[in-house]
């Protein structure tokens, strides 16, 4: 279904991205890849053609910079005369703690999760309205659950689902036929800082790449990856908030404050 298909697929110099850009190029799509590393960007241009892509090539830069999400979409108008599908999936660093009130970096993160989602979306839109394509928004639990320690993280995660949801009505109302797939994803092995606390196995990133774009081909309404960790959690949300909450933070394993008694060997 993603032969020929001209994609853009963000954050794809390592992750998930990444993963995607090899996937799409085994299927024989176009691929554009970004981020902002160049060095990164080109080796993952060589694999996908030796895996098979129809075409791909790079475009380097941060998205900091919403002039640069506009860039990106222009350079896809240019070398590949349009667009079939937009993968939104990078994201600006963060830290893995409690919430320290730096109110700056919740502002930096922000433009690069969420303002540049919608610079690229406003952008690419009369391409894939041309085309009756998809936009595929990468997001996370824990831009549908309050999670600890990830409170910057999560907000822009949460901007990320009202926004497109509501967008996604609004194209149902004006018949635009442009499909957007949110991606609600669990914990993957590319989140290394999580690693540490938390009580379970994290799942493949290449697996949750291939289930991403098995999703975006169908033109589902949401993905959830993996299933039993993401969307049955979710069913506690509305009925018990805070057993949902309560097993939420069951799953870190949390160090002793400082002076607690240790636990017996």
């Amino acid at each position: 279904m993603l032969r020929g298909k001209r994609v853009i697929v963000t954050g794809a110099s390592t992750g998930i991205g990444e993963q995607m850009a090899y996937h799409l190029a085994r299927m024989g799509a176009h691929v554009l890849v970004t981020a902002r590393t160049e060095a990164k960007l080109q080796n993952v241009v060589q694999r996908c053609l030796e895996l098979g892509a129809a075409s791909a090539r790079f475009v380097s830069g941060t998205m900091e910079d919403t002039a640069f999400a506009q860039h990106v979409v222009r350079e896809a108008q240019t070398s590949l005369g349009g667009l079939d599908m937009l993968i939104l999936n990078h994201v600006g660093a963060s830290y893995f703690g409690f919430f320290d009130g730096d109110v700056e970096h919740v502002r930096k993160l922000l433009e690069i999760n969420f303002l540049s989602y919608v610079a690229m979306t406003t952008s690419a839109l009369p391409m894939l309205k041309e085309s009756e394509g998809s936009i595929v928004v990468v997001s996370s639990m824990a831009g549908k659950v309050g999670f600890p320690f990830t409170v910057p993280y999560s907000a822009t995660k949460f901007a990320l689902d009202g926004f497109f949801s509501s967008l996604r009505q609004e194209f149902t109302i004006q018949s635009i036929n442009v499909s957007i797939t949110l991606c609600i994803l669990g914990f993957i092995d590319t989140v290394r800082a999580a690693a540490e606390v938390l009580q379970e196995r994290p799942a493949p990133r290449d697996e949750c790449a291939l289930e991403i774009l098995k999703g975006a081909a169908l033109r589902r309404r949401e993905l959830y990856y993996r299933y039993s960790s993401t969307r049955l959690p979710l069913l506690l949300r509305d009925c018990a908030a805070e057993l949902l909450d309560y097993l939420v933070r069951s799953r870190y394993r949390l160090p002793a404050p400082p002076g607690a008694p240790r636990p017996p060997h």
